[in-house]
């Protein structure tokens, strides 16, 4: 059996679980979300317990069995507690700043600002203009948007500038290696 897959997933104090049929929806302090598991799965939903169970022993159900029951305490974990992004934008210039309550503006040193409008359910907190946190239940999405904002400035490797992640180690490249002492004439 899945070592993932068998484990239960348990809901916090404020996170109700609802099972009608295939669906499953999560509602607690942070949102609501649902999701379909995969035909033949079996949902068990007990006190503040939810176990699934798969139909066989394919290798196809055992690989949805783990995914399944992940996605699943991803979204009671959402709904409950939320989660969390960290970006940092390095460079001379750059900057974020948050207007209107879901658009992001960024300058990063192109010659215009960049407007991104956040999706329903994710906000974002900037301080010191260079510290861009990111908040929302859906994993999934938080973790898409974070990838989107990262991609419109990467890190480049020679100065470190651009927008990444917290946690992030950006490895640096040694510059141009000086020519010696000769000036070349």
């Amino acid at each position: 059996m899945s070592r993932i897959g068998k484990l239960p997933v348990h809901l916090e104090k404020g996170v109700k679980a609802v099972i009608n049929g295939r669906q499953v929806r999560f509602e607690g302090p942070k949102g609501k979300l649902e999701m379909e598991v995969p035909a033949g799965f079996n949902l068990e939903l007990s006190d503040s317990t939810l176990t699934l169970k798969r139909p066989g022993d394919s290798s196809r159900e055992r690989a949805l069995h783990g995914l399944t029951r992940k996605l699943l305490a991803n979204m009671a974990q959402g709904v409950g507690k939320g989660f969390t992004r960290n970006l940092e934008i390095n460079g001379v210039g750059y900057r974020a700043e948050v207007r209107g309550g879901n658009a992001l503006y960024l300058t990063l040193g192109y010659s215009h600002p960049i407007i991104y409008q956040l999706p329903p359910g994710v906000s974002a907190k900037v301080e010191r203009q260079v510290l861009i946190s990111l908040e929302g239940a859906d994993r999934q999405i938080l973790g898409m948007v974070a990838a989107q904002l990262r991609a419109l400035r990467p890190p480049e490797p020679y100065k470190g500038k651009g927008i990444k992640y917290a946690e992030e180690k950006i490895r640096r490249k040694a510059g141009k290696a000086a020519a010696g002492s000769s000036s070349g004439g």
